[in-house]
């Protein structure tokens, strides 16, 4: 099964539900991988990311 990306925080998820937002507003038109393993980072920061994982860089 491909990852699909949330549209309201951007995270990479393999199954139908978002586990950071909980919504099931999901797509497969995503570009780019931020992958955040410190909230504190600059990128993360710049991003918006509160919790480390897998992000997509652009949602459509």
């Amino acid at each position: 099964m491909p990852e699909k990306a949330c549209k309201n925080c951007r995270r990479l998820v393999k199954g139908n539900i978002c586990p950071i937002c909980k919504t099931t507003e999901l797509t497969s038109n995503w570009k780019g991988v931020i992958l955040v393993l410190d909230s504190r980072s600059e990128i993360a920061k710049e991003a918006g990311i509160t919790t480390p994982g897998k992000y997509a860089a652009r949602v459509r």
